[in-house]
């Protein structure tokens, strides 16, 4: 996708001024970043603590990224509006559907950072759930690195019970990426859980430097 120069100012006016906020309010701090591939497509995987993560995720990488949202978020035209204006991947309900798996392959092919929480909805507790099978098929057919990254502290900031968020402490870490030669030799299984153990690793870091 060739974006013009107005929706790259766009998305870096929208990173500037999230990223103030985030600092400002959240005490935002990201680690890790050297693990962040340079170039070539990267599926990035991450925990899902609150509505903050997204964002969040995005913000610590220097490559502008690509996110999926579901489709119900398309319905409020303001939220639709901005939404459609970062160029997000309408996700279906239960699972990306067809033209979502294949907007995602193009974008990944193309050389993109695609952003998915493959628990499918927020935590319930703050700690990661199971991890839904399927998306590693994305990876395998594009080509992709994987890309673990864990969020600690939006959950106490913003829980799935509450409806505004409050001020907190906010940390995120990217973790060792899972390189595309090692991606092939893996089955899904495999794969799949050593996704979840790389993400867990990655929470295990932010918990060990918030005790120390």
């Amino acid at each position: 996708m060739q974006r013009s120069l107005l929706s790259r100012a766009w998305y870096e006016f929208l990173r500037s001024l999230v990223f103030g906020v985030a600092v400002f309010a959240y005490r935002v701090r990201f680690t890790g970043r050297e693990n962040i591939p340079k170039r070539g497509g990267v599926l990035v995987v991450s925990n899902h603590q609150s509505h903050f993560d997204p964002p969040l995720v995005g913000l610590g990488c220097p490559r502008r990224m690509n996110y999926v949202a579901r489709k119900t978020l398309f319905r409020f035209p303001p939220f639709r509006w901005l939404i459609a204006s970062l160029d997000a991947i309408p996700l279906d309900r239960d699972g990306f559907g067809l033209a979502g798996i294949k907007e995602s392959l193009r974008r990944l092919k193309r050389g993109e950072m695609v952003l998915i929480f493959p628990e499918g909805t927020r935590s319930r507790n703050g700690e990661l759930g199971v991890l839904r099978p399927g998306f590693t098929t994305l990876a395998v057919r594009s080509g992709a690195a994987i890309l673990p990254v864990a969020v600690d502290g939006a959950f106490a900031a913003w829980p799935r019970t509450r409806k505004f968020p409050r001020l907190g402490r906010i940390r995120v870490h990217y973790g060792a990426p899972i390189q595309a030669a090692d991606i092939a030799g893996r089955d899904e299984s495999e794969l799949l859980a050593e996704v979840e153990r790389r993400i867990r690793e990655c929470q295990a870091i932010l918990r060990q430097r918030e005790r120390t």
